[in-house]
């Protein structure tokens, strides 16, 4: 049609995890910058086979690594953030009619090393790739047909969104939703670009995630997310101090330990307790941390509770109507499942709930919410 295209993709299906795999068979815990390396390797392998394969059909086309484009990043490997990207190669070739081929997930560290962006991360590099070059739209095609009310392999009949706000599908990916990045969606805000979610196997106008601006107040609830990757970690007896929660959270966040509800409990007799959840991946570590924190500061206890889940609802509808939460504990309380930690804001609700009980949560708050399509 005219367009000039540039295409991102990822590995092949099962590829990162036989990398992973292989690299654990090395070291128990492999090296950070040896690992980005083992790991560039899959996206390696598709951008050449995809050139090839558009060449057999007579489309031109060129494909580059990561830091061959160059897309910068800084040097937190396997987690590395972008900070510039270099689109002087790509315009060029897009001038010359070729289909530009380029290896998400991946990048070159502000010290010349390979880098990866992490889990999801090619649908990072996308959207920074169609920020950077002024794309009018950054199409992401993936399993689903475009982005749901809820995840359609637990709650039967969920409702398909066609437009969805760059808030509420940041909060829904953060919080579990599996069909975008949360650093995609985080993108894409900052750079307005609109990103056209859609299915790999279909040609069916999928979800559009962009600023919606006024969204229709009547819909409180655009989304529910569940996330079963959760551990509890709880610190008892912490001195009330100013900057006592600072040293453990610091400690916490340069371990990249992305930290995902806090609370913490009222003043009594000089101390208080603090609990928050973290990533199963990063449950030991965190552990090791508070631990030490707990002989630093002299609290008196720590623990750690696995076999959770998180369930939240989201929506810009939220911040007009207060029933939401309300509606929520209540039928959650109708069907005896208990709330372990409460988080709120604006435009979102999540509860921590036993694991077992997460999928029944997710279909009872859904019908509550209307998010589920009539029979």
């Amino acid at each position: 049609e005219g367009h000039d295209i540039v295409v991102v993709v990822s590995a092949m299906s099962g590829e990162t995890n036989r990398l992973v795999a292989l690299a654990h068979e090395m070291q128990e815990h492999p090296d950070p910058r040896e690992l980005d390396v083992v790991l560039a390797t899959g996206e390696q392998v598709t951008i050449g086979l995809l050139a090839m394969a558009l060449k057999d059909i007579g489309v031109d086309a060129k494909s580059y690594t990561g830091w061959q484009v160059a897309l910068k990043t800084d040097t937190a490997h396997t987690k590395a953030r972008i900070e510039s990207i270099d689109d002087e190669k790509m315009r060029a070739d897009l001038a010359d009619g070729k289909v530009v081929i380029v290896a998400g997930f991946q990048g070159i560290s502000s010290e010349g090393d390979i880098s990866t962006l992490g889990r999801g991360g090619s649908d990072t590099s996308a959207v920074a790739l169609a920020a950077a070059l002024k794309a009018d739209e950054c199409q992401i095609y993936t399993d689903v047909d475009g982005v749901y009310a809820g995840d359609p392999r637990i709650i039967k009949g969920v409702k398909k969104l066609d437009v969805i706000s760059y808030d509420e599908m940041l909060e829904l990916a953060t919080l579990g939703a599996a069909v975008l990045h949360p650093r995609s969606v985080e993108v894409a805000k900052i750079h307005g670009v609109t990103i056209h979610v859609r299915s790999s196997f279909t040609d069916t106008t999928g979800t559009l995630v962009q600023e919606v601006g006024d969204m229709e107040k009547e819909i409180i609830v655009t989304g529910i997310a569940h996330d079963m990757d959760v551990v509890k970690m709880a610190i008892f007896g912490v001195p009330d101090e100013p900057g006592v929660a600072y040293l453990i959270f610091d400690e916490l966040a340069k371990a990249h330990i992305n930290v995902q509800m806090i609370v913490q409990s009222a003043e009594k007799k000089g101390v208080n307790d603090i609990a928050f959840t973290v990533p199963k991946s990063d449950k030991e570590e965190a552990l090791e941390i508070i631990t030490r924190f707990k002989e630093k500061v002299g609290a008196n206890a720590v623990i750690m509770k696995d076999g959770l889940a998180r369930l939240s609802i989201v929506g810009a509808g939220m911040i007009t109507n207060p029933t939401a939460a309300a509606r929520m504990f209540m039928v959650l309380s109708k069907a005896g499942i208990n709330l372990e930690m409460i988080s709120t804001s604006d435009i979102k609700v999540s509860v921590i709930i036993d694991a077992k009980r997460c999928v029944e949560a997710a279909e009872i708050v859904a019908k509550e919410f209307d998010l589920v399509e009539e029979n």
